[in-house]
């Protein structure tokens, strides 16, 4: 049900006023989000009562969209033409339930994501795919453009899949989630085009932090789900130094700490030897008995193979070397940039690369993938 027009009577006569005010217009604009989600969907499902089943150059030779759509921009004007028609026509084939959310008996109605969302939403071919983006839409309460960038940096393909046989989507129902399917939470590679930085400009590790943290919450975003931020260059004190970590998030879905090592350029194995002692560190000293075990993330410019199969990175649950872009690459180099990270990954963690393969055969059947 729509929230109810009240307020807490305080002794601020315009902090109720607006209360009531900032009440009803999110009460108008989600009662005109439900109109027009329902009424494009009642026209979906009506077109699609004429023969609209079979391939997109199957329906066109109806002829039913075109005459249909000239009447209509005649009578009603934009909102008809042949693109809309088709879209109304595809949502409702790609939803055909979705009458039993929008329903004023619907306990779910808040939950609806709008006809802008679900405009993008219809564009995925992909039916698992498209499922887990409109779950995580919803209970993320992401914006379209949110949802707009997650999709076109492929959000869903960049969460390093573990091999845990329920999936992704079961494993994003859930509100915590077991340590080890911590590889689901996080994004590799990580897409940093916000940060306003071009790629073949020379830059200082301290100008990189800077900018995360003057675009901190988009920076969060990108890493992936849960994160909470909790200190720039914390200092760690020993007897005999001080040691200053570069970021430290806690991720409450892990129930861990999570400490960013910033690097400029290709990782080293002086890089993993470093993050590593960072790790045993703040286990010692920081994480509290009821935290998981502390991780550790070195960002780079550039990951590497020979350090993912040969450093102290090989078969380590607590280190991850991930790759950050400056810029939003092409869909191709996007696509190549994850087969890449991907391959990195498993060179650290090959015991789960058999599982992981099955694991996508069994949830893709009608897709290909390279080993």
């Amino acid at each position: 049900m729509d929230k109810i027009l009240q307020y807490k009577m305080t002794e601020n006569l315009l902090s109720d006023i607006c209360e009531i005010i900032d009440n009803s217009q999110e009460n108008a604009i989600r009662s005109v989000n439900i109109t027009l989600v329902m009424r494009n969907w009642l026209l979906g499902k009506r077109i699609s009562a004429e023969g609209m089943d079979g391939t997109r150059s199957e329906r066109y030779d109806f002829g039913i969209i075109e005459d249909l759509s000239e009447k209509l921009t005649e009578m009603y004007g934009k909102g008809f033409d042949k693109r809309a028609l088709y879209r109304y026509v595809k949502f409702y084939q790609l939803y055909p339930d979705i009458a039993d959310t929008v329903s004023p008996q619907s306990q779910i109605r808040s939950k609806l994501l709008s006809w802008s969302h679900y405009e993008r939403l219809i564009q995925i071919i992909d039916r698992k795919e498209r499922d887990w983006y409109e779950k995580e839409a919803i209970e993320q309460s992401w914006s379209v453009r949110t949802l707009r960038r997650n999709v076109d940096t492929q959000y869903y393909n960049r969460m390093l899949l573990s091999a845990d046989k329920k999936g992704v989507e079961e494993e994003m129902r859930e509100k915590t989630s077991p340590y080890q399917n911590k590889y689901e939470f996080l994004r590799n590679p990580v897409i940093a085009e916000f940060l306003g930085m071009e790629e073949n400009r020379s830059y200082r590790e301290t100008d990189l932090e800077s900018n995360i943290i003057k675009n901190l919450e988009k920076f969060m975003m990108e890493l992936g789900k849960g994160f909470a931020f909790v200190e720039r260059q914390q200092r760690i004190h020993t007897d005999k130094e001080d040691y200053f970590i570069d970021l430290v998030f806690y991720n409450y879905f892990l129930k861990c700490f999570v400490l960013i090592d910033l690097k400029i350029g290709k990782i080293t194995h002086q890089d993993v030897g470093q993050m590593d002692m960072y790790v045993r560190m703040y286990d010692e000293m920081r994480k509290q008995p009821d935290d998981n075990p502390t991780l550790g993330i070195v960002l780079c410019s550039e990951t590497d193979e020979d350090i993912a199969r040969y450093s102290i990175l090989h078969g380590n649950e607590h280190l991850i070397a991930s790759k950050y872009r400056l810029c939003l690459p092409t869909e191709d180099q996007l696509r190549a940039e994850i087969d890449a990270q991907k391959t990195i990954f498993f060179m650290q963690h090959p015991e789960l690369k058999e599982d992981y393969y099955i694991y996508v055969a069994e949830q893709s059947p009608h897709r290909q993938y390279s080993g």
